[in-house]
């Protein structure tokens, strides 16, 4: 007996039972509902993707509706097709339930599908339209359409589900499921006619003729546009809409706004028949800020001139879906000439690559690798390059032009842009991905692209798409399909482009040089020209390094599109393979390691500075290797090194340059690692200083034991500014000043001494490439005073004549290089000027004026106060003023405050209650952020600049230095402003102490 059970269970198992023991209960009341043997049964529920589903889903149904099962039952393809939708839908089981009615569709499985056009007659025919007017407008009507469409919805399901082979019949299941959807809104807005002029409730809102003069359209857009919907998706549209006859236009746009709003409500608001899906209208110009209905005029006048170039793309799909036909058919010819220009806009490569960021932005990051439609290697990826590829060519070629993604692959190969092979390939991976999507929507009847988690709903998914292997063998495919969508992507687009210019194999697909130059244009190169005679020239020949470019520049081309810059990227990185081509580590390390490669494209065609840089230092590209590798070197490997040059060379001005040349290749290390966001502003303005210390360090040293008389004198390089502070950014020159100690009654010769230590040090640190830039303006007496002086005429000019500036200069002050002990002193005669006991309210109102003066008389002639980051309203400077001030006032009472950090003064003083928490954030953020773009703009540039730049490609590249998405110039822009106005606010309140302002603490 047991034996025997373990056998039956068996049995339920191969079946496809996981339930085995309710499954055996529920066979026998079914077995009993249908008074057939349960061992009949259960064979028959096999075929089901869940036949614990099917199995529970035909109980209820014939509970509820006696005899409606058993009637199906006896036919086999009725069986077959009854067992199928109740295993792959409990939503649609769940209608069945409301409607057994309708379980005759599953006697016309031999019957052809219907058209569109029996389609819309079926519902028309169900609602007594006549000339586009419903019968009745009440909630019978509504729920009436909503039934017969999941009739339709049914028959469609059924289809799909009896196929052999799925992804056979996608390209049918998916035009049918337009079909359908454009027929319900068709019933819908002869419902919603019916609505206006003859409510089942109060007074009509219009008269039926105004109504009926009114000519409107909906338009189709996304998947509904391109008969490729989904089960269960938003169906796009687009209003429009004309008057007739006599009636206004802006009457005849009410009726239409009207109609729009009450076939959104038909569609899909509550009611006792559920609600289909949403009509989403947010394509529409302007979004949701936009008018829901326009005129065709009103339509095209955005287009012309506002609209951006994604708008377009999204029209690529518009197609007539509901209403006047004519007029819809007016609008796509309308528009159509727009999508087909737009690879000339000025703003495609930008928007495209904005388009790509939002399609990820918003996954929560735990549902990236499960979602089959926007995650890497997804149905995006594809429709992505598909329109991409069409734009391209499409502007030229008519016959690319489809609406459809798989009928566009058809078209792009057959006119020659991508191989047969490829086109062949991405439609098989499209194809499945869509029916994976299917079979989880079909579950609820719910909008989902998320691969399930658990065990058991992926086996149901894996027995849905009749793919052997259960759940380990869905996901195995599902990895591979992903994968090769993203490789596909390179040999659809860029691969092709080595064609253009270098010899590949007579199997493999070749473009011209204008298809080539059209392709490179549309993903962002400027000049195709060029970036054609750099491919050439990477791939030319039949070497082993010729051989691994063609390999590698598909994938690379690609990233260098994604970089702000790719047609210097790609000049860039020729001269690094000139460099380092016949080298056996170079293109090893790019074909093996695809972070190396996509690094040195990022860092390529984002930073001039970087690439100039790398030029000389070809071998750094190694570092990209190991993150440990960009972070900064330490203060003493830095002078050993150095040292260690100094030890080996005899000649003072080969060791400089040899220096000079370590100098360069630490700063490239540092702006490898702030261009990858692997360094932060924090780590880069300390590590630009060790670099600067252990350079004069070590040059000051050979120096002096070179030049004559260093038994006279000690001598010392004090840091200034942003370099005795350390924060230093890419292009900050180096403040410093020099002082000096007599060892002898002969101070004149001490002088001497000093005076060509100094000459030596500004000589030898000079550096066309990466200028050092030594400034001693911050000296006493300013460009007027000596260069150099003794620690003993500083004391006596501190105590007649300095002024509150030069004590605030000396706040940043620290020593860099020389003997210690002068350093010691002069630190400490610094201390009693800069932390003094007490600061007079003159002292005080003298910094304010000084600061007021240089806001008016500093900035540079026509420059925007708002977009200099270093002099302008909440900037550097702000910042900087107003922790000075609080250290003159405080920092002999607050030890804490005397260091020449600004954010660690700041932090001192919000921990000792001298500026609101808040307040100190907020200027923490605006220096950071300050700081931040002041070096991004170097990076980006190759020129030290203050000014935030108005252009807004270069606006772009700064902002995809700061790690901001593509497409967000305008937002690196907006933060700038939002941030320096917060602290130009805190500023104005606390340093100048406004009146109109309630202020923090004013000073």
């Amino acid at each position: 007996m047991a034996q025997r059970d373990q056998s039956a269970l068996s049995g339920l198992a191969r079946a496809g039972f996981s339930r085995l023991s309710e499954a055996r209960h529920w066979l026998t009341e079914l077995s009993e509902l249908l008074s057939i043997p349960p061992e009949e049964i259960a064979p028959e529920l096999s075929i089901a993707a869940d036949p614990d589903a099917a199995l529970n889903h035909l109980i209820d149904l014939e509970r509820s509706d006696s005899g409606s099962v058993k009637a199906c039952w006896a036919d086999r393809s009725q069986r077959e097709a009854l067992v199928r939708v109740l295993g792959a839908s409990s939503g649609l089981a769940e209608f069945l339930l409301r409607h057994p009615e309708h379980l005759n569709v599953t006697t016309l499985t031999d019957a052809p599908m219907p058209t569109a056009s029996e389609m819309r007659n079926d519902l028309f025919t169900a609602l007594g339209v006549r000339n586009g007017f419903a019968e009745s407008a009440d909630d019978v009507a509504v729920c009436l359409l909503r039934e017969r469409y999941r009739r339709i919805l049914t028959r469609i399901v059924i289809f799909d589900l009896t196929a052999d082979d799925p992804t056979e019949v996608l390209d049918s299941v998916t035009s049918l499921l337009a079909d359908a959807a454009a027929a319900a809104l068709e019933a819908a807005l002869a419902i919603a006619r019916t609505r206006l002029c003859d409510p089942p409730v109060g007074n009509p809102i219009f008269p039926r003729a105004d109504v009926e003069r009114t000519r409107f359209a909906v338009i189709g857009m996304g998947k509904a546009g391109a008969r490729e919907l989904n089960y269960v998706s938003d169906v796009d549209v687009i209003y429009v809409a004309e008057s007739e006859g006599e009636l206004s236009q802006s009457r005849a746009i009410d009726v239409a706004t009207r109609l729009a709003m009450q076939i959104q409500r038909i569609i899909d608001e509550p009611d006792s028949e559920p609600g289909l899906w949403e009509v989403d209208p947010n394509l529409r110009p302007e979004g949701k800020d936009g008018a829901l209905v326009r005129t065709l005029d009103s339509h095209i006048a955005y287009y012309e001139r506002w609209a951006k170039s994604w708008e377009f793309q999204a029209l690529l799909k518009a197609r007539p879906l509901a209403g006047d036909a004519d007029l819809g058919s007016e609008y796509v010819a309308a528009t159509s000439p727009l999508v087909w220009a737009t690879a000339h806009r000025e703003d495609f490569v930008e928007s495209v690559q904005a388009m790509r960021g939002r399609v990820t932005a918003n996954i929560p990051s735990d549902e990236v690798q499960r979602q089959i439609k926007l995650g890497p290697g997804g149905l995006r990826d594809v429709e992505f390059t598909v329109q991409l590829l069409q734009l391209v060519h499409g502007q030229t070629d008519e016959s690319v032009r489809q609406r459809g993604t798989l009928p566009a692959l058809t078209a792009l190969s057959d006119a020659g842009y991508i191989g047969r092979q490829e086109s062949a390939d991405f439609a098989e991976a499209y194809a499945y991905l869509r029916v994976l999507e299917h079979r989880l929507q079909l579950v609820r009847l719910r909008r989902t692209h998320l691969m399930p988690r658990d065990e058991e709903s992926l086996r149901v998914l894996a027995r849905s798409t009749r793919r052997p292997g259960g759940a380990a063998g869905l996901l195995r495919t599902w990895e591979k399909t992903k994968h090769d969508v993203r490789e596909l992507h390179e040999r659809l687009f860029y691969r092709p482009l080595l064609s253009a210019v270098a010899a590949l194999p007579e199997d493999e697909l070749a473009l011209s040089t204008d298809q080539a130059k059209a392709r490179l244009t549309a993903i962002g190169f400027r000049d195709p020209r060029g970036a054609l005679a750099h491919i050439a020239a990477l791939t030319a020949g039949v070497s082993r390094r010729a051989t691994i470019q063609r390999h590698l520049l598909p994938v690379m081309l690609r990233w260098f599109a994604e970089g702000t810059d790719p047609d210097y990227g790609l000049l860039a990185f020729r001269r690094l393979s000139d460099a380092l081509g016949s080298t056996h580590w170079f293109l090893r390390m790019l074909r093996d390691s695809s972070m190396v490669a996509e690094r040195l494209t990022r860092v390529l065609s984002s930073s001039r500075y970087v690439g100039e840089l790398l030029a000389a230092f070809p071998e750094s590209s190694a570092w990209l290797e190991k993150d440990r590798e960009l972070r900064p070197l330490d203060l003493a490997a830095l002078r050993a090194e150095m040292q260690a040059i100094f030890s080996r060379h005899e000649s003072l001005e080969r060791a400089t340059k040899a220096v000079l040349r370590v100098r360069r290749r630490e700063i490239l290390r540092l702006a490898l690692g702030a261009v990858l966001d692997i360094d932060g502003v924090t780590e880069l303005g300390p590590a630009l200083a060790d670099i600067t210390d252990a350079t004069l360090q070590g040059m000051l040293r050979q120096i002096r034991s070179t030049v004559p008389g260093g038994e006279l004198v000690e001598f010392a390089v004090i840091g200034m500014g942003r370099f005795g502070g350390a924060e230093l950014g890419f292009g900050s020159d180096t403040d410093v000043v020099y002082v000096f100690r007599a060892l002898t009654e002969e101070t004149e010769k001490a002088q001497a001494v000093a005076q060509k230590y100094v000459s030596e040090l500004t000589r030898l640190t000079d550096d066309p490439v990466l200028p050092l830039d030594l400034d001693v303006d911050l000296r006493p007496e300013g460009k007027n005073g000596p260069v150099v002086r003794s620690l003993e005429s500083y004391r006596r000019y501190y105590e007649r004549w300095s002024l509150t500036w030069e004590a605030q200069a000396l706040l940043r002050a620290r020593g860099v290089a020389g003997d210690e002990s002068l350093v010691t002193d002069f630190i400490s005669l610094t201390d009693a000027v800069r932390y003094p006991v007490q600061i007079s309210e003159n002292d005080v109102r003298e910094v304010k004026r000084i600061k007021a003066r240089m806001e008016n008389e500093r900035l540079p002639r026509g420059a925007d106060p708002l977009r200099h980051v270093k002099l302008g309203r909440g900037s550097l400077s702000d910042v900087e003023w107003f922790v000075q001030l609080i250290q003159l006032q405080h920092a002999h009472s607050i030890p804490a405050l005397q260091t020449t950090s600004t954010l660690e003064a700041l932090d001192v003083a919000a921990e000792h209650g001298l500026i609101k928490t808040d307040d100190a954030i907020q200027l923490r953020e605006a220096w950071i952020f300050s700081s931040r773009a002041r070096s991004a703009m170097t990076l980006w540039l190759n020129r030290t600049t203050d000014v935030l730049p108005i252009e807004r490609r270069q606006l772009e590249g700064i902002a995809r230095i700061l790690d901001y998405p593509p497409g967000s110039a305008a937002l690196l822009e907006e933060d700038y402003f939002a941030i320096t106005r917060r602290a130009r606010r805190v500023f104005e309140q606390s340093f100048y102490g406004r009146p109109d302002i309630p202020h923090t603490r004013a000073f």
